[in-house]
């Protein structure tokens, strides 16, 4: 099939023309066309469509596996997830059913009869005993035999594991026929089980108990509007009590008000939805086993109410859906509303009660005020005439003590009069002492004065002496000065004249030796005596041989240090000036060491 499909084969020709299918035609027919067409190889293309076909048939079925096992693993990957939700779900009942018998075990022991003629608690212990023996015998009856069915059975296949099957067929049919009766006699129990299940069901929706368990949630706003602590409180102001009761009368109509739109709404749902109540409370059952923890716990809630309902669609499942959460939420919005009406009322309760004590402290403190101002009035009474009494009394020692003070502040001047004479007598005497102090002082700072004025003169003439003797010796450093420029002049004067007399004997000789011949330039180019005598042995010429030696170096050896090769290649370069050749060249070292004598020891 890969080889098939991987070769390239030619296609099929679809566009064409009304005309040139005539045209074919007529040729094919007038014989024209024999020459260009070649005759159809049918078996050629029967066996290559048959081949196309059967490799489409292939693919189709890989398709249609492919499909079914994706199908497959889908389904078994749901179901691994259903039996995990359901692994977890098992202890929770387990467990909420082991709690709930042990309430109903709880509240059975604690019941109590109030008296001997209370049978009825008696009969409710004997009924639960005897419901507990029947269900032992049910257990006994139901459950121990297939137990022992399972054990036998197991006992049988481990017996023929490691040998080959030697007993009789009959052995194995009454095995068979054995089985059958128990699953027979299981399905009969399961069936009357129901049926049981459901008389006891239908008796309890006959007793009506849902209806007393609504009304109670209905009557709670209505029951005990205006609370006995309102209605029997002693109020001394009556208005206060009336806007009380008011106040409890409109909170309890607006709650009633609101929960009676919800018990509406109520009524118009069906306690089912729609549903009978089996499905109904199985669909409950399995919308709460998927909460909201379980991941993808919406596709896998649909997927099990598909299963569980196959003969409902999906819009049908999620219609029912969306009616009982508005169902839950109106009997949630209920449930609040009377919470919040008791909230309310309690706290409505509070701030009464509150209220209508504030108002009894004030009233008694009204009549306490009362009380008070009638007393302070009498007690303002005789305060007043015990203040004239006083005022009497006040004036009478005013007048005394106006005497008095007269008395004593005649006594008083008479005494600063004796003290601002005897002031006067200490004030003059102390003007001496200051006259004579003073006197002292003047003295005092005479002497003082004469003898800074005699060290001052004595300082001066000092100074004058040894001024007059620095002018005599800047006078004599003056003129020696003078002297030793004088004599510098002189030597000066005498070193050009002697000068002068050295060029002129230089100058006379000069003159003595002077050449006094004609200008011969062969004469002066040509070879001198000595010059041949001392080259005529020798057995080379050098016309370029240097006319004198000299002591430094040569270009062979100039160009033979590494740093000249080096600083002429940056040159050519161009790179000379450049920071790395700087580097480079101050890192490169003579062809031979420096000598020691040559070596600076100045460090600029």
């Amino acid at each position: 099939m890969h080889s098939m499909s991987g070769r390239k084969l030619p296609g099929f020709i679809t566009s064409y023309r009304a005309e040139e299918a005539e045209k074919l035609t007529l040729q094919m027919k007038n014989g024209s066309g024999s020459s260009r067409y070649k005759p159809a190889q049918y078996e050629t293309l029967q066996a290559f469509v048959d081949a196309r076909r059967l490799e489409y048939d292939l693919i189709g079925q890989k398709v249609l596996k492919t499909c079914h096992a994706a199908k497959a693993t889908k389904e078994s990957s749901l179901l691994r997830q259903h039996r995990q939700v359901w692994s977890r779900e098992c202890p929770r009942l387990q467990k909420a059913e082991e709690q709930a018998e042990e309430d109903i075990h709880h509240f059975l022991n604690q019941i109590k009869p109030n008296d001997i003629r209370d049978t009825a608690i008696f009969l409710l212990q004997q009924y639960g005993e005897s419901l507990e023996r029947e269900r032992e015998e049910f257990r006994i009856s139901t459950v121990e035999p297939v137990y022992q069915l399972r054990d036998d059975l197991c006992f049988r296949l481990n017996k023929v594991e490691d040998q080959e099957l030697k007993e009789q067929p009959s052995d194995w049919e009454q095995v068979k026929q054995q089985i059958n009766f128990v699953k027979d006699q299981q399905m009969d129990i399961i069936a009357r089980l129901n049926a049981e299940y459901q008389d006891t069901e239908q008796q309890i929706m006959d007793l009506g108990f849902e209806k007393y368990l609504i009304s109670t949630l209905d009557t709670v706003v209505s029951s005990e509007i205006i609370p006995e602590e309102v209605l029997e409180a002693d109020c001394p102001y009556p208005d206060l009590k009336e806007s009380l009761i008011q106040a409890f009368k409109s909170l309890s109509e607006s709650y009633q008000d609101r929960q009676q739109k919800l018990k509406d709404e109520l009524q118009k749902m069906d306690r089912f939805c729609g549903w009978c109540p089996d499905d109904h409370q199985r669909f409950q059952l399995t919308v709460s086993t998927y909460t909201h923890d379980i991941p993808n716990y919406r596709a896998l809630c649909m997927d099990m109410l598909v299963r569980q309902f196959p003969d409902r669609t999906r819009l049908e499942l999620m219609q029912h859906e969306r009616l009982w959460d508005m169902q839950r939420f109106a009997q949630a919005q209920l449930r609040v509303a009377t919470q919040q009406w008791q909230r309310g009322r309690r706290e409505l309760l509070d701030r009464a009660l509150v209220t209508l004590q504030e108002a009894k402290h004030a009233h008694q403190e009204e009549l306490e005020h009362h009380r008070d101002r009638q007393h302070q009035q009498d007690v303002s009474l005789r305060l007043r005439e015990k203040l004239q009494q006083w005022r009497a009394q006040q004036e009478e020692v005013a007048k005394l003590e106006a005497a008095m003070a007269a008395r004593h502040q005649e006594e008083e001047e008479e005494r600063l009069k004796r003290e601002q004479e005897k002031e006067a007598a200490i004030r003059s005497q102390q003007k001496e002492k200051l006259r004579l102090f003073y006197l002292k002082q003047q003295r005092r700072r005479e002497v003082l004065e004469q003898r800074d004025q005699e060290r001052l003169a004595a300082l001066r003439s000092a100074m004058e002496e040894q001024a007059r003797r620095d002018r005599q010796r800047v006078q004599f450093r003056a003129g020696a000065l003078q002297q030793r420029m004088k004599e510098r002049e002189m030597q000066e004067l005498e070193q050009r004249r002697e000068e002068q007399e050295r060029r002129d004997r230089l100058e006379a000789l000069r003159k003595q030796v002077e050449v006094l011949v004609e200008a011969d330039p062969e004469r002066m180019m040509a070879d001198t005596e000595a010059w041949r005598s001392r080259h005529v042995n020798e057995k080379g010429f050098e016309p370029q041989r240097p006319l004198y030696s000299i002591n430094t170096y040569t270009d062979k050896q100039i160009a033979s240090d590494p740093r000249i090769r080096a600083e002429l290649a940056f040159r050519e370069a161009g790179v000379h000036q450049n920071q790395y050749a700087k580097e480079v060249l101050s890192q490169i070292k003579p062809p031979k060491p420096p000598r020691r004598d040559t070596k600076s020891t100045l460090k600029f």
